[in-house]
């Protein structure tokens, strides 16, 4: 295999007897919070050919739809042979936010038993709960010496963001081990009343939303002075993050003193660069959707080096089919081409 490997690092996994165990099936379907107004059931996909598990929030508005079959080795090796993908890097799309532990189990074991049988096409990214407890870590040591190269966070827990103390026992381990976390999207926070009658808004938007409220949350909390070691890539470009990184700056008056600062801030401009150089980095979630000039402006504002491959194959196949053709297509150096297509993921998860 050349140098120059490309690395998907968005590709979910879900485990392959979902539809068919019960207790995987229901460990599924009850751990998400249908107290709070989740509604999660089996149904068919619309021509009635397939299952799925499908998710909503608030019930009656679907914002998550697991499909049968969709997550086979075979499909995921021929999606990445067709789209020139080398290396895939698994996730469990989203449902890591509320899966318990003995679920988690099942999970990683499948993972890494497909990791296996992939004869180094896939690696896989840890689930467990967020909580440090010993039961957790010691989930995360044994997903260690079964091959995975990172973990995987939803990007905040109900009203939970990662700054919160909550997380502070897991990130400690994290950060003392050098292990580096992927930051999915949640569909818990994404439905406010403004996005809930547009699909699109609801699926697209309010994921943007919520990973860019998240990043923010991170730098402004400044947990990376006490976690320096952290290294979260967040999906959804962090929300838009090339596009709000100067306005959501620390901001200074340099031409006169102000009555007041109405934007005070506990991180002044030297410690939010620092987070972002070191710490934050980005998944171009599907690249071919955000369009040739958004993806040229991202690398010009936040770097080759901080942004990676990522398909959310087998949500669509055109993202999995066209993801490498579109960053090829930039106009940007072929160095900057190869970081982003997988020199960066290769660095950061040490593949």
């Amino acid at each position: 295999m050349s140098e120059n490997r490309v690395i998907d690092i968005n590709m979910h996994m879900l485990p392959t007897d979902l539809f068919t165990n019960e207790e995987v099936l229901n460990g599924f379907l009850y751990s998400a919070p249908l107290g709070f107004g989740m509604k999660a059931y089996l149904g068919k996909t619309p021509d009635g050919a397939k299952q799925q598990m499908i998710l909503e929030y608030p019930e009656g508005t679907q914002i998550l739809n697991y499909v049968e079959g969709d997550y086979t080795l075979e499909a995921k090796i021929g999606a990445m042979d067709e789209a020139g993908v080398d290396i895939a890097l698994l996730r469990m799309p989203v449902w890591q936010e509320w899966l318990p532990l003995d679920i988690c189990k099942i999970v990683n074991d499948q993972a890494a038993e497909m990791c296996r049988q992939s004869e180094g096409r896939l690696r896989f990214n840890a689930v467990l709960p967020p909580y440090g407890r010993k039961e957790d870590i010691a989930e995360l040591e044994r997903c260690i010496d079964m091959g995975a190269v990172g973990v995987q966070f939803a990007c905040c827990y109900g009203d939970r963001f990662l700054d919160d103390p909550l997380f502070k026992p897991y990130l400690k381990v994290l950060n003392d081990k050098k292990i580096p976390a992927v930051i999915h999207h949640t569909p818990g926070q994404n439905a406010y009343g403004n996005f809930d009658e547009y699909t699109v808004l609801r699926r697209e938007l309010g994921r943007i939303h919520v990973q860019a409220s998240a990043v923010g949350r991170e730098i402004y909390s400044g947990m990376f002075d006490e976690f320096p070691n952290l290294k979260f890539i967040h999906t959804m470009m962090g929300g838009n993050w090339f596009g709000l990184q100067e306005i959501l700056a620390p901001h200074k008056s340099t031409k006169k003193k102000e009555a007041m600062n109405r934007l005070a801030t506990n991180v002044d401009r030297e410690a939010y660069d620092r987070y972002l150089a070191n710490n934050i980095f980005f998944d171009l979630t599907h690249p071919m959707s955000w369009g040739k000039n958004v993806l040229e402006c991202a690398v010009k504002t936040c770097g080759a080096d901080h942004l990676l491959l990522g398909s959310s194959f087998p949500v669509f196949y055109e993202w999995m089919a066209r993801s490498v053709e579109s960053i090829n297509a930039l106009e940007i150096s072929d160095e900057d081409k190869a970081l982003m297509l997988g020199g960066n993921a290769a660095k950061i998860f040490n593949i």
